[in-house]
Formats: structure tokens, C-alpha cells, sequence
């Protein structure tokens, strides 16, 4: 009997191993703009595939596009956090004050192309940062490529700027916006289009990169960015996932995942943030629309007026308790690095 017993035990420990290295894990994963936009359609579909053909199908991923399973953009990232969804992209700064060390990259002009400056967004921020995220496992961090004014009226200098009701998409966009004269309005990005269409705002700030899916160069004649290798501003970006649902993976399957996470993640979904750039960029010029490029004198005059920020935001940090010049320095450091490869 206790021979029987003991086949038995290992009979039951062999079933055991067999169920757990056969386990399947469903990750669902939520996010704010339609399918067919770069990041879901070019990157996160991608991203799944990847993550699904190496667990040999163990892991399935399901997008979750558009909001569709509920909330606003801004309650995204806690929806990761609290476990109402596996794994969340977005923008954020959608979340004002809450991750105040992200907010370096947005100040102006500090970035330069999508795919080296979301290599030194994800470095920066797992060096600098990290703690600021813990309450959920992060993926990827990234930005966007250059950012654009898009507008009805023309904008060819600072003084046609002055007054404009102009969509901001985070607190030091919004701040620099004001700063340079304009008036800004927060909205997150999928509310451009009726925001645009109803009046209540006259151009909004986004990179070339997501205006097709929004119809942009149809609803705007005039697109103006700006000279030198620096963007305006850009926007910041987390691929985050539940800790629960992370930890709670088997081995082989954390393995899958993190092999798919990182900063060649990061450098991944800016790539793809670059082309879009170019394909945006082509609808409005097929379009016949009317491209601006200020030059370099007109652009250090808002370079000037936008120093005014960087300057209150170290300020604001300091007063946080953060070394807002160091986190500057560093991200400076950072970006040139990328920059330079």
C-alpha cells in the first residue's frame, strides 16, 4: 500500500508539473486610440504577436482598442494598477503631477527623433524613475517624434500664436502653450476631432505620426513646425502591465515576456512613431495643405520665450524635493547619447 501510495504521489507530482508547464494565461490588454493608429496597429499587434508565437501559444494576448472596456484615457494606467485590465498603453501625462520625473522629456525643445529619444526615455526613467511606476510592471516607456502645431489660421511667427485656443495634451504643454501666448486646452488626443470640428478649439499640438487616424489634414489647412534637430515638444508614453498578472506567471513565461520588454521594446514603438511621422506628413502634402517650416531665426525667438519653463519646472521640482537641474542634465545626456548612435 504504501508502494501504491508512493506511485501515486508521484504519479500526482508529474500531472502537477505537466498542468503547470501547460498553463495558458489570457492578457488583455487596454488602450485609447482606435486600431488602425501607428502605436496599436504598428506596434502593439506586433508586440502581441511576438509575445504569443514565443510561448508557443500559451500566452494569448487580446487588444482592447479605443477604450472599449470602459473609463476615460486618463483612468488607463490605473486600471493596470487595481487589475481591471492586464497590461495599458497611454499617454502620461494625461495623469497631471502624478509621475513628475517623465515630465523632462516633455520640456521644450529637448527631444530629437522618436526612436532615439524613447531609447533614453526608457534609460532615464528605469534609472531616475523607476519608483515612481512600482505599482505596476512596466514594459516599455517612449515618446513621440517632434511635435506640431495644426491649425485653421496659419501660424508663421510668435504673434500669430497670441491667443489661439490651441489642445494641449499634458500640465507642461499646457504651460508652455500659455507661456507663448496662446490659450490652452486640455483634451485627450481621440476628442481632437470634435474639438476641431465644434470650434472649441482652433489647432491642436500632436506629431505628424497620429494625425491620419484622427483626420487632422482634413480638418486644418495649415501644419507649422520648427528648424533644428530639437522638437518643440514631445509627449511621454508607458506599456505597463498588472504586477499581479506578472508575477503570477510561470517562469518560462516571465521570460517570454521580458524578452519582449525593454528598451529595445522602447526603441521599437519610437521607430514605428517616426515612420508614421512621414506618412502623416504625406497625407497633408497630397492634400495640398500648407506646410511650415519657421526658420531658425523665428524659431530661437520661441526658444527664448520657452526657456521661461524649463525654468519654473526646475523650480517646481526643486520645490518637490527633486533636483529638477539634474534630471535636465540627465536627460540632456541621454538624449544626445541615443542621438549620436
Amino acid at each position: 500500500m504504501k508502494k501504491l501510495a508512493l506511485i501515486g504521489g508521484v504519479a500526482a507530482l508529474a500531472l502537477s508539473a505537466t498542468s503547470a508547464l501547460a498553463q495558458e494565461v489570457t492578457l488583455r490588454v487596454h488602450q485609447l486610440l482606435p486600431p488602425q493608429a501607428t502605436i496599436p496597429a504598428k506596434a502593439i499587434e506586433p508586440w502581441a504577436e511576438k509575445v504569443m508565437e514565443e510561448s508557443d501559444g500559451r500566452i494569448k494576448v487580446e487588444l482592447y482598442p479605443a477604450m472599449q472596456l470602459g473609463g476615460a484615457p486618463p483612468e488607463l494606467y490605473d486600471q493596470a494598477a487595481d487589475g481591471f485590465v492586464d497590461a495599458i498603453w497611454t499617454v502620461i501625462g494625461y495623469t497631471p503631477g502624478r509621475f513628475p520625473t517623465s515630465e523632462t522629456f516633455e520640456l521644450p525643445f529637448m527631444t530629437t527623433t522618436a526612436e532615439a529619444s524613447s531609447q533614453a526615455f526608457h534609460e532615464f526613467m528605469m534609472e531616475n524613475a523607476a519608483d515612481e511606476f512600482s505599482d505596476t510592471h512596466v514594459l516599455a516607456f517612449h515618446t513621440h517624434g517632434p511635435g506640431m502645431i495644426h491649425s485653421k489660421d496659419p501660424v508663421e511667427t510668435l504673434e500669430d500664436f497670441q491667443d489661439m485656443k490651441i489642445r494641449g495634451g499634458s500640465r507642461v504643454i499646457n504651460l508652455m502653450l500659455e507661456e507663448l501666448g496662446a490659450t490652452p486646452v486640455g483634451m485627450p488626443v481621440p476628442a481632437v476631432p470634435e474639438g476641431l470640428t465644434s470650434g472649441v478649439i482652433s489647432a491642436t499640438t500632436i506629431p505628424w505620426e497620429v494625425t491620419p487616424s484622427l483626420r487632422v489634414a482634413e480638418l486644418v489647412d495649415n501644419h507649422t513646425g520648427f528648424a533644428g534637430d530639437r522638437g518643440w515638444y514631445t509627449q511621454t508614453f508607458v506599456f505597463t502591465m498588472n504586477n499581479d498578472t506578472y508575477n503570477g506567471l510561470p517562469d518560462d513565461l516571465k521570460a517570454v515576456v521580458d524578452a519582449n520588454s525593454g528598451i529595445e521594446l522602447a526603441k521599437a514603438f519610437g521607430r514605428v512613431m517616426d515612420d508614421g511621422d512621414a506618412v502623416g506628413l504625406k497625407i497633408a502634402e497630397d492634400a495640398g495643405n500648407n506646410i511650415i517650416m519657421l526658420g531658425e531665426e523665428e524659431t530661437a525667438r520661441w526658444r527664448e520665450v520657452a526657456q521661461g519653463i524649463t525654468e519654473e519646472w526646475i523650480a517646481d521640482m526643486d520645490a518637490r524635493g527633486l533636483d529638477g537641474a539634474a534630471l535636465v542634465e540627465k536627460a540632456r545626456a541621454a538624449i544626445d547619447k541615443y542621438s549620436s548612435m
